[in-house]
């Protein structure tokens, strides 16, 4: 499904977002591939926006299929954000949000900014919502220096919307959906501070360099 963003929400002038996709818990609503090799195994950066229809328990990205192997972004059942990823079983992420995600009529935009080969362990991940950083968390587990994250492993099952292992199906609409592979980027690639409002709005990323195993969804193609 497509969805026409009205004004002062996404974008109020200057660049603007005509569809979405809508997923629907209730029809088991997803996205999936088979990633191909990765440009690298350390370095990447996710960007999307969502709005959500219900609250909770709510799968954005998933890589992999295995409990002992794989990365996931999620709502958790207290409306709190979380990256996580296991490697062989041991967790070598874990950032939960202290913010809440519960307002159902905004639109978010989540930018999740990667390089493990970083000297600093919390520059390692970066989290960032509506263009500001993400410096609060309950849980606060980070990557150990050039550790191979989830994310950005060859050759493996990459989901939106849903959570191979207990469902937790995203429930809401997701536009300008990004995956960059081979650069930690900031949230200024993805979108800007409107001037007169100080709302965070989109901007065109069509001059982004994707990588191999990056992608770009307008959901244009219904």
């Amino acid at each position: 499904m497509s969805l026409i963003i009205p004004a002062n929400t996404l974008a109020s002038g200057g660049y603007a977002v005509d569809n979405s996709v809508r997923l629907n818990d209730g029809s088991t609503d997803n996205l999936s591939r088979t990633k191909g090799t990765s440009d690298s195994t350390t370095k990447g950066t996710y960007s999307f926006w969502f709005k959500l229809s219900k609250t909770t328990g709510l799968t954005l990205i998933e890589n992999g299929t295995a409990a002992a192997d794989r990365a996931i972004v999620y709502i958790q059942s207290d409306s709190t954000l979380k990256l996580f990823s296991k490697i062989g079983n041991s967790t070598k992420l874990d950032l939960g949000t202290n913010r809440v995600f519960r307002d159902v009529s905004a639109w978010y935009n989540v930018v999740i900014a990667i390089d493990t080969t970083q000297g600093t362990d919390t520059n390692r991940v970066k989290l960032y919502v509506n263009g500001t950083q993400e410096t609060s968390f309950a849980s606060s587990t980070y990557p150990a220096q050039n550790d191979a994250l989830r994310f950005f492993t060859s050759n493996e099952i990459e989901e939106i919307g849903i959570d191979f292992e207990n469902g937790g199906l995203f429930d809401g609409y997701m536009c300008e959906v990004v995956k960059v592979d081979g650069s930690q980027l900031a949230p200024t690639s993805f979108g800007e501070f409107d001037e007169d409002s100080g709302i965070w709005k989109p901007i065109s990323v069509s001059g982004l360099t994707f990588g191999t195993n990056g992608f770009y969804l307008d959901f244009e193609n219904s």
